[in-house]
């Protein structure tokens, strides 16, 4: 399932970004003393004790009905807010409670959510009693922390992490195949759900960006259970502005996190954008099962030597991805719709398939033989053993003399073996060389 989401909230130059640095352990948000640098909300993965979550910072939210700018701010901190499933409201305890933190304390009871009040700035523990008067905004007992130095981070953690929501065992359906349609705007993926679900189910506009929420739609297709997640449409970084566009790619990312199969969606009127390679790398750091569909392709002037062009240049654009399969469909007639969810179970078990110990050793041997392993200022290479340690996608664990003197091209080398050997064509697969310890080789 995917990550929840935790936004941090409060008035302009409380020191947000600085605890948003300090959690991630990056530094992704830009730092500067001046109110209202953080103009839009920043993501990132976060984790703590074993529990991950997406971190969101957000901009100062203000008192001025009349600053547009600051209406800006408050808008999209409402969507973080929106998003969110527990709300880090911070203050700055060297300033004291300000009218304008009462203000964010009643944007936030409106809210409902879950809040967690963080109290920055005390630098020293003599500082901490300064915390003491945030008791009157109403959310429990404050945490004095410093983001600055990263004293009290943990005890705010915990508390973010006991306030996150436990997922219901009976929300989860192991039996199904999740299915999330992705895409840039306006490619067709709401038209191919509605296509397969036989009805209008999901909104359908010319309009790009008409789809903002993912939304989940059961579904049997020959006894076979899908869960269809059409997602909102994700632009290229530099034309995120619209507000709400923004929500919706966390929305779409977040899908991916959850999904067993992605469908890569092109609109093949329009050509392979980069965005869609941006696309792609997604659900692959996801370790999605992919394929790619390439709508409208009743649109396009064909020869008998169309398709094979078009997949080549798509070929050309993800030469590390030729293990996804291609399908040219068209959401608008139904031309080869019906055989979307029939790909998707076929790669679908290719993400989840095991392999013999056995059979694979016999393949890595074979390989070894076939082309001899890199070597490096006299030492060599020398593989001993395979296992498959997870799938979701395959993974599998290969133990040699040294992991240093292995190189990304054998690995891949190997892949390449695999994937000749067992198939798992739509799923990829990850290798990790491990340097067997030297109690085990003698």
């Amino acid at each position: 399932m995917s990550m929840p989401v935790v936004a941090i909230v409060g008035r302009a130059n409380v020191g947000k970004s600085t605890l948003f640095n300090r959690l991630i352990g990056e530094r992704v948000s830009i730092v500067e003393d001046v109110p209202g640098v953080t103009r839009d909300r920043i993501y990132s993965k976060a984790e703590w004790n074993g529990v991950g979550f997406h971190l969101i910072d957000t901009g100062g939210i203000e008192m001025d009905e009349e600053d547009e700018f600051g209406n800006l701010i408050r808008i999209q901190a409402q969507l973080a807010i929106d998003e969110a499933d527990v709300i880090i409201f911070l203050v700055d305890g060297r300033n004291g409670l300000a009218v304008q933190d009462e203000y964010v304390a009643e944007f936030l009871r409106k809210s409902k959510k879950p809040v967690v009040l963080g109290v920055n700035k005390l630098d020293h523990v003599s500082h901490h009693a300064a915390a003491y008067e945030f008791y009157k905004l109403g959310f429990g007992d404050p945490i004095p922390i410093s983001s600055e130095h990263g004293m009290g981070t943990g005890d705010l953690l915990d508390a973010v992490v006991d306030a996150l929501p436990k997922l219901p065992a009976d929300e989860i359906d192991e039996d199904a195949i999740r299915v999330a349609f992705i895409g840039r705007p306006n490619v067709g993926k709401s038209s191919l759900v509605n296509r397969l679900l036989g009805a209008n189910r999901v909104m359908v506009s010319d309009v790009a960006g008409t789809t903002r929420d993912a939304i989940d739609t059961p579904f049997v297709h020959d006894g076979q259970k899908f869960v269809l997640v059409d997602t909102a449409g994700v632009r290229r970084r530099g034309k995120v502005y619209e507000n709400i566009e923004k929500y919706s790619v966390l929305r779409a990312l977040r899908a991916i996190e959850r999904t067993d199969v992605a469908f890569v969606v092109i609109d093949a009127e329009r050509g392979i954008a980069e965005q869609d390679k941006r696309v792609a790398g997604y659900a692959l750091d996801a370790g999605c099962a992919i394929a790619f569909l390439v709508n409208k392709w009743d649109a396009v002037e064909k020869d008998d030597k169309t398709a094979h062009r078009f997949e080549e240049e798509l070929r050309s654009h993800f030469p590390f991805m030729r293990w996804a399969p291609v399908l040219f469909v068209s959401a608008l007639t139904g031309q080869r719709v019906t055989r979307i969810l029939d790909l998707a179970k076929e790669i679908a078990e290719n993400h989840v398939m095991r392999v013999q110990t056995s059979a694979l050793n016999r393949v890595l041997a074979d390989a070894q033989v076939s082309v001899a392993p890199p070597s490096s200022k006299g030492r060599k290479l020398k593989v001993y053993y395979g296992t498959q340690a997870s799938v979701r996608p395959p993974t599998f664990i290969i133990f040699v003399n040294d992991a240093e003197l292995s190189h990304f091209s054998y690995e891949r080398y190997l892949e390449n073996q695999l994937r000749e050997a067992f198939g798992f064509q739509g799923t990829p697969i990850r290798i990790r060389m491990r340097t067997r310890s030297q109690d085990a080789e003698t």
